[in-house]
């Protein structure tokens, strides 16, 4: 239990009436989870209003209202309150209820379109190794502590995410690293968080569904920064054009890091294979199990970020070379008969070219490299047709296939993928919408030697098809077809 007055501490309250001294209960933007003396945020959120449900809040107990439009009649048993913006005012609620349990650690959040996961993770797996309690918020898992936490999003609501910063302090976390995605900061999931850090992979086309715009995809990105404290540090990759950017009127301390051009944080890759690569980082060798262009980028943010936070930089260079690629991340299954299966996340253009690319440099002489492909339904439309032409151009053959078709018709999605190859490039197409057939056809046209690539869901466990998730591991079906080769 907590005062409303103090719930409501850094919130532009427009207008107030009621009794500033209640005991609220609990914080719930959902009117279904509503008990007897909740605040109750109304949030206009994408697909639903939460004003549309506030009189439901009401009748289930809630004694507070915070919300940007009063009814016409309002309950006067109940304290309202007015603000501009109820998003912003949840993640400030929420975090204000659970006691600010941001500033009780380190909390350092990864934002970009790729590599927000490997870097989140590989945070998490260096500060436990040098000895500290931590927690990590990722696409894959959430854990805190060692202690392993479904995750649903890429950044929970404000409430859960509050709610786990919370038992991440009582179970003692000195550091918490998070995935910041896209939509969080567009939606202030972050609101009334403090960071320590802030980390800016790169900026590609992804979302456009939901932003419409990369202008607007941008600002969203560039918000996250814009709102670190000047006590903060802000590492951002300068090989992207838009890293500069998120340092515009940022006031946390600027830092830089490049694989390709003077930076506070350097690194180059010495030599790669598909069991990992030599690396030089601020001129100390180092062999890592990582592969890519890409991964040599992620591992010098770690190694950055874990150096503003005061690590030690020969226990980090130690920590880098025996740490392990995060779940369906470049991850290599070998068959048998010496067939390399790479199994990766890569769901956008420009993580797919990157996937490609880091192969294509590794792979030799007549070694075939046969890319397994698809695009999710009920997403950005405009990235199918430029996905299925990566594949084709960069891939001696490439199956085109389903990946989450969710409410969409797998066949329809395809054809907007198949737009994408040219006349000259169908001869090596095949169109299989089936994930699994797909899967076990690549593998009976791999020959020894050659190499697999099944991009799109890496980590996931599950397809979801008309609104339903079946179990589907791309992992565990190319571990079978090549049992059954």
């Amino acid at each position: 239990m907590m005062k409303l007055e103090n719930i409501l501490e850094g919130i532009d309250v427009i207008s107030f009436t009621g009794d500033s001294s209640l005991e609220i209960a609990a914080v719930e933007f959902d009117s279904r989870k509503v008990i007897p003396g909740s605040l109750f945020v109304a949030v206009r959120g994408v697909s639903t209003d939460g004003h549309n449900f506030i009189s439901q809040a009401v009748a289930s107990g809630a004694s507070a209202i915070v919300c940007e439009t009063l009814p016409d009649k309002p309950d006067n048993g109940v304290s309202w309150i007015r603000t501009s913006d109820t998003a912003k005012a949840l993640g400030l609620s929420a975090s204000n209820f659970y006691v600010n349990p941001s500033r009780s650690m380190k909390l350092v959040g990864v934002t970009g379109t790729n590599g927000k996961t490997t870097i989140a993770t590989l945070l998490y797996n260096m500060f436990m190794r040098l000895g500290y309690k931590c927690g990590l918020f990722s696409t894959v898992c959430n854990y805190i502590n060692g202690k392993e936490l479904p995750a649903t999003h890429t950044t929970p609501d404000p409430i859960q995410l509050n709610m786990l910063l919370a038992e991440m302090v009582t179970a003692g976390c000195d550091y918490a690293f998070m995935e910041v995605s896209s939509h969080s900061a567009d939606q202030k999931r972050i609101a009334g968080l403090k960071f320590a850090g802030g980390i800016f992979t790169n900026l590609t086309h992804d979302h456009l569904d939901y932003h419409k715009t990369f202008d607007n995809y941008l600002a969203a990105k560039k918000s996250f920064f814009d709102s670190l404290e000047p006590t903060a540090f802000a590492l951002v990759n300068i090989d992207d054009r838009n890293g500069r950017v998120m340092l515009q009127n940022c006031k946390a301390s600027h830092n830089t890091f490049s694989v390709r051009s003077m930076a506070d944080f350097r690194c180059s890759i010495l030599e790669q294979g598909f069991t990992g690569m030599g690396m030089k980082i601020q001129g100390e060798e180092l062999w890592t199990r990582f592969i890519g262009d890409y991964n040599a980028s992620n591992l010098l943010a770690v190694y950055g970020a874990s150096s503003l936070l005061g690590a030690d930089k020969g226990e980090i260079l130690t920590i880098l070379s025996d740490l392990n690629p995060v779940a369906g991340r470049l991850e290599v299954i070998k068959s048998p008969e010496g067939i390399s299966g790479i199994v990766d996340y890569a769901h956008t253009p420009d993580a797919l070219l990157n996937v490609i690319e880091t192969i294509n440099k590794i792979r030799q002489g007549s070694v075939q490299l046969i890319t397994v492909v698809g695009a999710g339904g009920d997403r950005d439309k405009t990235k199918r047709p430029k996905m299925a032409a990566i594949s084709a151009e960069g891939s001696s053959k490439v199956i085109l296939t389903s990946d989450n078709p969710r409410s969409e018709d797998p066949e329809k999605i395809l054809d907007d993928m198949e737009e994408g190859i040219s006349p000259d490039q169908r001869r090596k197409r095949l169109r299989i919408a089936d994930r699994r057939e797909a899967i076990r056809t690549a593998v009976m046209l791999a020959a020894p030697g050659d190499v697999i690539l099944i991009a799109g869901k890496g980590h996931e466990n599950y397809q979801e098809i008309k609104g339903v998730k079946h179990h589907f591991d791309d992992r565990e079906e190319l571990k079978i077809a090549f049992e059954t080769k």
